[in-house]
């Protein structure tokens, strides 16, 4: 008989310390330098307004403070945080309740774990007409103990506790002291009713366990009960621990803060079935008053991803169009109409591509994904050492034609460092789509299942916030399409064995631009 265990983990919520310091901030005092404090504030999603998260202490008299207090935040990946930090001056022979401002920053939380090393510089604003110096934030996780264990048991001369057959034994795990240095092992026979039977408990420790990676080790189980009772019991049966390793568990932002970036490409659906662009009717209509749901995903998950791309260009295409001057039909077209370099700077230039080439292509079919798939994944292919994870964002608004070289594309790009996220717009029932996200039967082409699940679909419609609140909508769609894209990332990086890089020094060479599709 043979037992074996592995420690239960549960995954908390990330929580992030934000260091502040400021540097070259406005002097306002007379007869002596500034005393600055820091204040944040944090935005509700849905009111959109500001609310005081937290202070730093005031320091005396310089215009270059490091200061002391730092704030925690719960950091989620798939949300749009921002963050806005102003500054005082706090000066005690003043109004204290009135302190001067000193200026202040605007950004995302995403943007500080983004940057490199996890740190930003940001200039200061919002005094007319002065320069307001400099404030320099650098975030940090803090987490729980990454170590995990596992290790092998097995048991040996157990007392019995089943009057028809033999017992059937599980392990239960205690630290007994707060520092963690005892570990309490209690065997039980397993009941189906629930009322298992004690069979016996023994103790070790952490340094104890970690040796038997060089040798085995035997642990008595007593009785205590039965050890009082009876003058010659000698032990309730033996556990043999045969192995026990240790791995450290590495978090998404710990390959963030190692430079890991994420590449993230766009594909537009320029099918006819999106209606005249020049009509209310049509998904891709272009209001002067809102966005349509294609301008609205592109942004919900672009504006997230982008604060993880350190060059902020993002290469975008079309599908299912015909284009000018000949009409020829293509399904990865560059919406920047430059064949040699697709990439478009910033989420809002990707917009702004995308406005123009409705206004020049002609919209044809069919709906046809495995080439822009292929496309991407040429380039993640190209990558091996984790230094670059792509993100790729289809947004379409029928059912797919190339269904079989889609999943074969697929289950191809499952060993690459990539991810698929689908956004489906418009009425149609998506069920193709469905099929292509694996979380319930991972996507499979001519016998060959998809390595990992690398595709995330959801309809827009359920998205949509029914007071019209387009900032809402965004946000619920950007939670739910970006929430898997953390665990897509490790797991690759796991199954490579491939660990986060060190973070750069505070002021590091410039890294290489990165590889394109």
């Amino acid at each position: 008989m043979s037992l074996s265990g592995a420690s239960e983990r549960s995954v908390p919520a990330t929580k992030i310390e934000i260091t502040v310091s400021c540097r070259n901030l406005l002097d306002l005092d007379t007869f002596s330098k500034s005393d600055p404090m820091v204040v944040l504030y944090t935005q509700s999603r849905a009111s959109q307004e500001w609310r005081e998260f937290g202070r730093t202490e005031v320091i005396d008299n310089t215009l270059n403070p490091d200061f002391v207090r730092k704030f925690v935040l719960d950091y989620f990946f798939e949300e749009k945080q921002n963050l806005r930090f102003d500054v005082y001056n706090v000066d005690s022979r003043t109004n204290i309740s009135k302190p001067d401002f000193l200026g202040q920053a605007f950004l995302a939380l995403g943007e500080v774990i983004g940057g490199q090393g996890s740190r930003v510089e940001r200039p200061l604003t919002g005094v007319p007409g002065k320069k307001c110096g400099t404030i320099l934030l650098t975030a940090e996780e803090l987490s729980n103990c990454r170590d995990i264990a596992t290790m092998q048991l097995c048991a040996n001369k157990l007392d019995k506790k089943d009057f028809f057959g033999k017992s059937d034994p599980f392990l239960v795990f205690y630290r007994s002291n707060e520092d963690g240095t005892t570990v309490k092992i209690d065997v039980y026979d397993w009941d189906r009713d629930g009322s298992h039977d004690f069979i016996g408990e023994f103790t070790t420790s952490y340094r104890e366990l970690s040796k038997a990676q060089n040798q085995f080790t035997v642990y008595e189980v007593l009785n205590p009960r039965k050890k009082c009772k009876k003058k010659k019991y000698v032990n309730s049966g033996t556990v043999t621990l045969l192995s026990f390793s240790v791995d450290s568990e590495f978090t998404f932002v710990d390959y963030i803060k190692g430079g890991t970036q994420l590449n993230f490409t766009v594909a537009i659906d320029f099918t006819a079935s999106n209606g005249n662009p020049l009509q209310p009717t049509s998904l891709h209509y272009m209001s002067p008053y809102q966005l349509s749901a294609y301008a609205m995903a592109l942004k919900a998950v672009g504006e997230i991803i982008q604060d993880y791309d350190s060059d902020k260009l993002f290469p975008a295409y079309g599908f299912g169009a015909k284009l000018p001057p000949e009409g020829r039909i293509s399904h990865q077209f560059p919406l920047n109409n430059n064949d040699e370099d697709p990439n478009c700077v910033g989420i809002e230039g990707v917009l702004e591509s995308y406005f123009q080439s409705l206004r020049t292509v002609q919209l044809y079919g069919p709906t046809l994904f495995a080439p822009v798939i292929n496309q991407v994944a040429r380039a993640a292919a190209k990558i091996s050492d984790g230094s670059q994870y792509y993100v790729l964002l289809i947004i379409t608004d029928g059912v797919i034609s190339d269904m079989t070289q889609t999943k074969e594309a697929i289950v191809s790009a499952s060993s690459l460092p990539m991810s698929i996220i689908i956004v489906g717009v418009g009425p149609a029932m998506f069920e193709a789509m469905e099929e292509l996200d694996g979380d319930d039967v991972r996507v499979s082409s001519r016998g060959r299942y998809a390595e990992r699940d690398i595709v995330q679909f959801v309809p827009f419609r359920d998205y949509v916030d029914r007071s019209g609140n387009q900032v809402l909508s965004m946000a619920r769609l950007a939670k739910d399409v970006l929430a898997e894209i953390p665990e897509q990332l490790l797991s690759y990086m796991r199954t490579r064995d491939i660990q986060p890089r060190p973070p750069p020094p505070a002021n590091p060479r410039p890294t290489p631009a990165p590889e394109h599709p």
